[in-house]
């Protein structure tokens, strides 16, 4: 019989340090699960794990739960129970990786490499709160209350907008830049590495007062009566919305209820566009339209109204160095060609 290997004391979330776009991203997340989840786009080794374990450690008693990259619809929905099944008993349910997340977070590396299967059932369940399964001759639902981090590196590629809109929130992280705060990240690292638990003893009072204002914020946000709102947040709102050709309405719902949460992590009285501006980035990353569908350039230039003839010939010169102009040629009707083989000459007539 084998053990489990102990799971490694986690980064306390106080002392992350140079992403404060994720810190707020993740909080919030924390305080409304409803929200949909965040989105984490940005290279290797920018904390984007070790943000979402700390996390975890913030929220009582809650657990961490990791979806393998190759998981199956059934290991994270969950299924028929199959001992029982052959043993003859009654169909049962067999739990999986979203009931085990409730309560907790749940955390995706790599979720643009997932099957779409996957990723529609992980958001579903992350907006909704619920897990509702209806295959294999049983009918079974179950609270999946969770808040889920997913990660991913834009250069493996993206997702569906589809499926990008579904996250609440996004965020990009870019590399450090700065050599005094990369030092400073360094030794910290370095810190916990060789003393873990007097790293963790050093910023206890912190991770303790963070994790009392969640628990404020959670019940702020409980409450329906709590924390009002004007005309002026739905004005905002909308204006961002429409400025950033959003499809829907999605983006008006996910910013007003992050500024919800914030206004409940600040611990204020009411909801104010300050909240909203201070949201807006994380909800509209991933939602925001391009400028221009099309590029200028794409459009055929003899269609643009100032296009010049000599330049549009020049430009096409440019772009296929090398290739002369098409010329006129000619057509001369062809004549018949003689066959090459004469046909066979009839043979004189006897006498």
């Amino acid at each position: 019989m084998t053990t489990a290997a102990p799971m490694p004391v986690p980064f306390p979330f106080a002392a992350i340090a140079g992403q404060p776009q994720l810190r707020q991203a993740l909080l919030l997340a924390a305080v409304d699960p409803g929200l949909g989840g965040v989105l984490i786009e940005g290279p290797r080794g920018t904390a984007k794990t070790t943000a979402a374990r700390a996390l975890a450690e913030l929220l009582p008693g809650a657990p961490f739960v990791t979806l393998p990259l190759g998981a199956s619809l059934e290991s994270l929905v969950g299924t028929l129970d199959l001992g029982q099944a052959l043993a003859g008993h009654e169909l049962k349910f067999a739990p999986g990786l979203l009931a085990r997340a409730n309560g907790g977070v749940l955390y995706v590396d790599e979720i643009n490499l997932l099957p779409d299967a996957l990723i529609d059932s992980l958001l579903d369940a992350a907006a909704s709160g619920a897990n509702v399964v209806e295959r294999d001759g049983i009918s079974h639902r179950h609270a999946a209350r969770f808040v889920l981090v997913g990660t991913m590196n834009p250069e493996e590629g993206t997702l569906r907008p589809q499926l990008l809109d579904r996250f609440g929130l996004c965020v990009q992280l870019r590399n450090i830049e700065d050599a005094a705060e990369r030092q400073a990240i360094v030794r910290a690292r370095l810190a916990f590495d060789a003393d873990p638990q007097g790293f963790r003893t050093t910023h206890a009072k912190a991770q303790a007062e963070l994790a009392a204002a969640l628990v404020r914020a959670r019940s702020l946000v409980a409450d329906a009566t709590a924390l009002p709102y004007g005309d002026a947040v739905h004005e905002a709102v909308g204006a961002l919305c429409i400025a950033a050709g959003v499809d829907g309405l999605r983006a008006d719902l996910v910013m007003l209820r992050s500024a919800r949460a914030l206004a409940a992590w600040d611990g204020a009285g009411a909801i104010t566009t300050s909240h909203v501006q201070r949201v807006a980035e994380a909800v509209l990353l991933h939602r925001r339209k391009p400028e221009a569908e099309v590029a200028p350039s794409a459009a055929p230039r003899s269609a643009m109204p100032d296009a010049n003839p000599t330049d549009a010939a020049n430009s096409a010169g440019d772009e296929d160095w090398g290739a002369m102009p098409p010329e006129p040629v000619g057509i001369e009707r062809v004549k018949p060609l003689r066959p090459l083989i004469a046909p066979a000459q009839a043979a004189p007539k006897k006498a």
